[in-house]
């Protein structure tokens, strides 16, 4: 029971209302996982997924999948900012469900989280530069700007001249090691945030340019849609959610009342019809599944077209 827990998917039933699943659709799940949106659509209707990750140890899961649903089911292995070198047809709808997921984190080897001891590593593809090699081999002022730029660390460049203090002596090879450092310069008091999650958080989308594959994905994503399809994206931090947020303004024909000659010439210049405000996951998925509690949903319906 305890394994099944680890991967409840969020905001499940509000993905699912947004994505608007229907007989015959086409849908991509771009951030596979373990499958936890791909087969909540796949029961929710006859329909097909096509399912996209970096990360090699969900072929598991997918091979499940596949032997259950047969032609349904398609899996790609790739980034999904790759999603229109991935996915070659229109679609009704694509979901992401963006940042580190449930199973990387418990995984401890893969060096995600700082409650578990292992080998600082973070990659969620298992190949390229790990967080090993950023700590130990990026210049001072290299470090702080990661931490501040993706973690928001305030004290990014006293945590960053620890670091380098600390690898002179020895390559800090462990998730206990940095955190052991961090905690030098943010002492850890009960009740409060652990203050090695914005260290860990900035390294991980370092590792997995993880912004820079949102940008691409999201566009990619805006160019497979069918007409009136519809992107679902799913986020857990602010920066993600600012990208996500100006995807769509930029994107979307205004709210504001305009003639009907005006919508026509509209149509064409925004790609997407509407883009929902900000929904939040609700009370009781929170009790159940405290992992919920950041998540944002924003969702948008592309236009016609001519």
């Amino acid at each position: 029971m305890a394994n099944v827990q680890r991967h409840i998917p969020v905001m499940l039933d509000e993905v699912l209302d947004a994505l608007n699943v229907v007989k015959g659709g086409v849908y991509v799940d771009a951030t596979f996982g373990f499958g936890g949106y791909t087969t909540a659509i796949l029961q929710k209707a006859d329909c097909k997924v096509i399912a996209i990750d970096r990360d090699p140890t969900v072929l598991k899961r997918a091979g499940e999948l596949k032997e259950i649903y047969k032609d349904r089911f398609e899996f790609k292995s790739g980034c999904f900012s790759q999603i229109e070198d991935l996915v070659t047809h229109p679609v009704d709808g694509v979901v992401f469900d963006i940042g580190v997921s449930s199973m990387q984190l418990d995984e401890a080897e893969r060096g995600f989280s700082y409650l578990k001891e292992a080998k600082l590593d973070m990659r969620m593809s298992c190949v390229g530069q790990s967080a090993y090699d950023i700590v130990n081999t990026a210049s001072e002022a290299e470090l702080a700007d990661i931490l501040y730029q993706y973690g928001e660390e305030r004290k990014s460049r006293q945590i960053a001249q620890k670091i380098v203090f600390y690898r002179t002596q020895k390559p800090i090879e462990t998730t206990t090691e940095l955190k052991n450092i961090i905690y030098e310069v943010l002492h850890k008091k009960i009740g409060q945030t652990d203050p090695a999650t914005r260290t860990f958080q900035a390294l991980r989308i370092a590792v997995n340019d993880e912004l820079g594959e949102l940008e691409k994905g999201l566009e990619g994503a805006k160019n497979i849609l069918k007409p009136e399809g519809r992107l679902v994206v799913v986020d857990f931090h602010s920066l993600e959610d600012r990208i996500v947020k100006n995807f769509f303004k930029a994107n979307t024909a205004p709210k504001k009342h305009v003639s009907r000659y005006a919508k026509a010439a509209l149509k064409d210049e925004a790609p997407f019809l509407y883009a929902s405000d900000i929904i939040v996951p609700n009370a009781k998925e929170i009790s159940f599944n405290p992992r919920a509690h950041s998540a944002k949903l924003r969702f948008g319906i592309k236009s016609k077209g001519e």
